[in-house]
């Protein structure tokens, strides 16, 4: 289960020079920035229940009608406007996909519409978000491609009934707490900090105003200094769950997967050198699913771990914008989506 399909057409993954090791593939586009050609996304407001609006960018290809529509997903401080979704994006483009970069609740350009901040079973806004995609999608197969954190997203929600015709998740966590322990890890600290820094700031802009233990937590001198932290001071109890432990237990996909829920044909990507998020609830998943699948047996998720590749890295060698990881995204969805044109 965690060995590159034949049938994508692509070779295995290399590391690129210098970007040898988990930390240097996780941090080559910080360390050198990609140059993207200049943002011509048409921007789209989704209404959501509580008044607020969520904001998506919607990439057209040229030329024909488009294969299908990609919703893409950030991962967690991030934007449709971070190197992540853009790479994605283009490479899907290119290839004849329309593409929704979806800004989740407090991320991004999005920030102004909607008071609150997303978390990482956010069902509730995600659906709002579908239907307008599947509406996009105008009779086409619908896709959606997460990153880090949004594939984790993407995966929640299919379970509990959103649908999608395929799903791709690249370094995306299954099981939260797992990943909170790694980030308090002391060589995970810079790490840490950086996202800590970047979700503070997106939540002490919060159009809605924060209460006073909020702020106290955010900006006092008890400030949380870990993603657990956080999560327990402000994502938890935004979100209705009485510890920061309950809602981990209910974001983390790993349990209903495992006990086989099912989902749409779904590839998730992982590295095995992965510093944020460890690859251990894939090896997991993989073991429990082998040998499940056969001939009439629902779909079970395609696992592929590399050796190598860091947290959303994947920078192999002949790489252009698209990194070897967005080219396997291309590759799997054109795959899914031929089979539907086929049936």
């Amino acid at each position: 289960m965690s060995q590159l399909p034949d049938h994508l057409g692509l070779s295995p993954f290399r590391q690129r020079s210098p970007w040898i090791g988990g930390d240097l593939q996780t941090l080559r586009d910080t360390l050198r920035p990609q140059r993207f050609p200049p943002d011509r996304a048409e921007p789209l407001t989704i209404p959501l229940a509580d008044g607020g609006q969520l904001l998506g960018l919607l990439d057209r290809p040229s030329g024909a009608a488009p294969a299908a529509l990609v919703l893409v997903m950030h991962g967690l401080g991030g934007s449709s406007d971070g190197p992540g979704p853009r790479r994605l994006a283009l490479a899907l483009v290119a290839e004849g996909f329309a593409v929704l970069r979806l800004n989740l609740r407090g991320a991004g350009r999005g920030r102004p519409l909607a008071r609150g901040t997303y978390c990482a079973c956010c069902n509730e806004d995600l659906r709002p978000a579908v239907a307008l995609a599947r509406q996009l999608a105008a009779g086409r197969p619908l896709f959606g491609a997460g990153i880090s954190l949004g594939g984790t997203v993407l995966l929640n929600g299919s379970l509990a009934g959103l649908a999608f015709d395929g799903l791709v998740c690249v370094s995306s966590p299954l099981e939260l707490h797992v990943c909170a322990v790694q980030f308090e890890r002391r060589r995970n600290r810079v790490y840490q900090r950086w996202l800590m820094q970047r979700l503070r700031e997106q939540t002490l802009a919060d159009p809605g105003g924060l209460k006073e233990a909020e702020r106290r937590a955010l900006a006092g001198p008890g400030r949380a200094r870990t993603i657990r932290a956080f999560d327990a001071a402000i994502t938890a109890p935004r979100w209705g769950f009485g510890s920061v432990a309950a809602y981990y237990d209910a974001a983390s996909p790993l349990a209903p997967l495992i006990a086989g829920r099912p989902l749409p044909p779904t590839l998730l990507l992982h590295a095995g050198d992965d510093p944020w998020v460890p690859a251990s609830p894939l090896r997991q998943l993989a073991a429990a699913l082998s040998g499940r699948a056969g001939a009439g047996a629902a779909p079970v998720p395609t696992v592929v771990i590399t050796p190598h590749g860091g947290h959303n890295g994947f920078h192999a060698p002949g790489d252009g914008p698209a990194c070897w990881a967005d080219r396997l995204a291309v590759s799997w969805l054109k795959r899914l989506s031929q089979a539907e044109g086929d049936g």
